[in-house]
């Protein structure tokens, strides 16, 4: 990944703001923030670009400032499981960055994307003298620890038709829809969305054909239009 331009740091007489504006860092010291946006690059990114590769070393923090990421794992025979999806004022590559050893996971993004890159060095620097700052860390490790595991359960006790129903809503619920009220705000290939279930490309297919002739979606290329969300959470058993 290309760096970009350093984020420029506007002299004021008022308060300093973050270059990256991301809340992660809200309450440190105008020192920090001083640092933060001299050593930041604001980088833009096509679609599909890769950020990092699984068993690369991190150099950095990743905050999304535009666009979707995805992070993935893949599999000893090539394939892609989607274990989490980034969204616009998220972390990514924050867990191998704080545990000093190389990424588990790759990251891509799913659309273009701006992303403000912070290197290794001054992140580590400006925690050093935040608690608040550690907090947050902890926060979002324990975040991530939950939703692995419960990622675990559903593909060890969910059907895949629940799953895809679930998966569904939860694209909805982290983007939100266009403009026109159904259509979730995400474009994504369907062996993306298979990857994300942990599924074949062919039974998503099915499925997704199954939930439309259902009534509960509809298709539009690479967009999802939610038509029942009611029925639609009723066949993710979202509420047993």
């Amino acid at each position: 990944m290309n760096k970009g331009k350093v984020a420029e740091v506007m002299p004021s007489n008022g308060p300093i703001s973050l270059a990256c504006n991301c809340a992660f860092f809200d309450g440190i010291t105008d020192e920090h923030i001083q640092i933060l946006n001299e050593y930041s690059n604001i980088v833009s990114l096509s679609k599909g670009e890769v950020l990092f590769k699984e068993g690369e070393v991190p150099t950095g923090l990743y905050i999304i400032t535009k666009g979707k990421i995805k992070v993935y794992r893949t599999g000893t025979e090539g394939k892609e499981q989607i274990v989490r999806l980034s969204n616009q004022g998220d972390l990514v590559g924050y867990r191998a960055l704080i545990g000093e050893g190389d990424y588990k996971s790759g990251a891509a993004t799913l659309e273009e994307s701006t992303v403000c890159f912070i290197p290794k060095e001054i992140v580590l620097r400006v925690m050093e003298g935040n608690v608040l700052i550690y907090k947050r860390i902890i926060a979002l490790l324990t975040d991530d620890l939950q939703y692995a595991e419960q990622k675990i359960k559903e593909l060890a006790q969910k059907p895949v038709r629940e799953r895809v129903a679930d998966a569904l809503i939860q694209l909805k619920n982290k983007y939100g829809f266009d403009k026109d009220g159904i259509t979730i705000n995400i474009s994504m290939s369907r062996e993306e969305l298979a990857n994300l279930v942990g599924t074949a490309t062919e039974t998503l297919i099915r499925i997704l054909s199954d939930f439309k002739k259902d009534k509960m979606i509809d298709l539009d290329h690479r967009k999802i239009k939610i038509m029942n969300n009611e029925q639609l959470e009723r066949t993710a058993h979202l509420y047993d």
